[in-house]
This record gives C-alpha cells, structure tokens and sequence, in this order.
C-alpha cells in the first residue's frame, strides 16, 4: 500500500467514525445539532480534521442523512429482501421496520421521522435529500404491497398507496409514541393494527399473515 493509500484509508475510518457519531447526535437533536466543533471535541480529532471531510455543516448534514440511509437499507429492506413477494414480504418490511425503532439502532427512535419533522417546511438540498428518502421508503412500501397484488395474495380492489400510508402511519405512531413514552407497547399495537389491515385486504386462499404475540 503506498503512503497515498493509507492517508485515504485513515481518512474513510475518520469519517465514518464521524458519521457514526453524527446519526446519533441528529436522531435524538436533529440536523442542526451537528457542529463541526462539537465532533471534534467529542471524537478527539481536530476542527482542521473533520472540516477537511466535509467542508461545510451543509454537507456534514447531507452525509449524514445518505449513512442513515445506508443503515436503513441494511437493517430493513435488505433482509425483508430475502422474503419471496407477497403479503409475507409486505410484513416483515412493516416487522424489521417496527424492529429497527424498537431496537433504538439510532438513539432517538426513527432516524428519519425525526429530521423529517425539523425540515420539513425548509428548502434546500438537505430538505429535498429528506424528502428523496422518505419517497424512497414510500415507493418501496407502495411496490411490495403491489407485487403482492399482482401475485393474487391481495385482493385485486385494493388501493395500494392507500394501504400503504396506513401501514406507515401504524409504524410511524409506534415510533413517536415508544419515544415520548420510553416504553414498548405502542410496538405490539401497531403489528396488530399491520396485521389487521392485512388480512382485510388478503385475497381467498392468500397465506395468513404470521402475527405472533
């Protein structure tokens, strides 16, 4: 490896080290949060340092919202990618996803639903890169929820953006509430309301829907 090499190296595990530090400040604080002094003086690096990665808290922000979308692909719509399409694939989707808040993968629950909410009604590009991810996460719940209509798993009525705005909102209840609360059992509620929608909407003959208690 030549000297050059291993200066990139250093620099990738730098920044993720930062950006691992950087989901969590702003899951819990929000974007705006994020300094490039705080980090520094938290991480032990030097302003000059993270700076350099970055060159603007615009684009700390921005890389911080792409690593929190890694981690989601990761720990949700990866695994949920291992289930063959249907209604079996729609509920673990809505599972990993419940999963991934209650197992705080960032500290403040739903990294997304709480930077959605601080910008909201801005403008700029980390608004839109917000907004491209939550329509990612929207276009993905409405084509897995179609792909189970086409294969004749659910009825063929169903209004399939519909079902899927519940079934986000089910989740996204969950999340709010078990942070407010500190507690889990808006969890349960909300795989029951998942699977009770569902059901209503499975064609004759369609797998059952595998809620457990």
């Amino acid at each position: 490896m030549t000297r050059s090499d291993g200066r990139v190296e250093r620099g990738n595990r730098t920044r993720q080290l930062v950006l691992g530090r950087t989901v969590g400040i702003a899951s819990v604080e929000g974007l705006e949060a994020l300094s490039v002094g705080r980090l520094a003086t938290e991480l032990g690096l030097s302003k000059s340092g993270v700076f350099a990665l970055f060159g603007s808290k615009q684009e700390l922000q921005l890389a911080t919202v792409r690593e929190a979308g890694r981690i989601f692909t990761e720990r949700v719509i990866r695994p949920a990618e291992q289930v063959p399409p249907g209604v079996a694939r729609v509920w673990r989707l809505c599972e990993l996803w419940l999963e991934y808040s209650r197992d705080r993968v960032f500290p403040g629950g739903c990294f997304f639903y709480g930077v959605i909410a601080e910008f909201d009604a801005r403008t700029g590009p980390v608004h839109d890169a917000v907004v491209s991810a939550h329509r990612a996460w929207t276009d993905l719940m409405e084509r897995t929820i179609d792909e189970a209509r086409t294969g004749g798993e659910l009825r063929s009525g169903t209004d399939v953006p519909q079902l899927a705005f519940e079934l986000v909102a089910l989740m996204e209840t969950a999340n709010a509430v078990s942070v407010l609360h500190d507690e889990e059992s808006a969890y349960h509620r909300a795989r029951v309301g998942i699977a009770d929608r569902l059901r209503a909407a499975s064609a004759d003959g369609a797998p059952p829907v595998p809620l457990e208690d």
